[in-house]
């Protein structure tokens, strides 16, 4: 009678064996032949969220009073703002600086420092683009004197995603057809799909320092235009020979 010791040597030595052959016949299977294309796309879109940088520079001789009146200004300004942005408007400060002036002396040695400048920059988002003319001549006819620049976006892009994505899966299934009938070959399988999250491509538009409009001219004109979202599907598939 097999001791529980040559028992369990004999199982160790059928796993063992049993491995060797699986990595064998593995060893022994042709390797896949694949290909691997991307397809890319490009979906065109009219925005409908803007934001509107819009800043307000004071200077003073004192830092305190730069600030102080920086302070001041921009709740004028922001008061003006939501008059016209309508509720859905969202306004938050997005920088706020306070910097001395240098005055330079090229013979004298050092700077000195010739007063204090204090910038508040507000973002304000809208989502009705009709506003942003009456927006900004708000805003500059209470006090604000740079409008940093002018982003157009999306408020939810989940249907130009799709879009972009299914036609850029669209274009590298195509390709990958295409390259497999010119070399005799079939498609077989879907090995792996990869996709890189579409991108938007924001529309900017600059202004720097911001007009003091007159109560009666005419609102701002600003276009929104179009904006493009792109994507890109790397397509990765098992070939064969096709039947003859």
């Amino acid at each position: 009678m097999r001791s529980p010791r040559l028992r369990h040597l004999r199982g160790l030595l059928l796993s063992v064996l049993a491995c060797g052959a699986a990595a064998s016949a593995l060893a022994q299977q042709p390797p896949l032949s694949s290909i691997r294309v991307t397809g890319d796309a490009r979906v065109t879109a009219k925005p409908d969220r803007v934001q509107i940088d819009i800043g307000v520079t004071t200077r003073a001789a004192l830092s305190q009073d730069a600030a102080s009146q920086n302070a001041h200004a921009v709740d004028t300004v922001l008061a003006a703002v939501r008059k016209v942005a309508g509720p859905t408007a969202v306004l938050k400060t997005t920088s706020y600086t306070l910097n001395p002036n240098y005055r330079y002396h090229p013979k004298e040695g050092e700077p000195t420092i010739d007063g204090y400048t204090a910038l508040n920059v507000v973002e304000v988002t809208l989502d009705d683009l009709g506003r942003i003319g009456a927006v900004i001549d708000a805003a500059t006819q209470a006090g604000a004197n740079r409008i940093q620049g002018i982003q157009f976006t999306f408020a939810t892009r989940t249907r130009c995603r799709a879009q972009a994505l299914r036609e850029a899966a669209t274009r590298a299934r195509a390709e990958v057809d295409v390259l497999a009938s010119a070399l005799g070959l079939k498609v077989l399988r879907v090995l792996t799909v990869e996709e890189s999250s579409p991108r938007v491509m924001p529309l900017r538009v600059y202004n720097g320092a911001a007009r003091a409009a007159a109560a009666d001219a005419a609102p701002t004109p600003v276009e929104a235009g179009t904006l493009d979202i792109t994507a890109d599907v790397t397509l990765s598939v098992e070939v064969g020979p096709a039947a003859r």
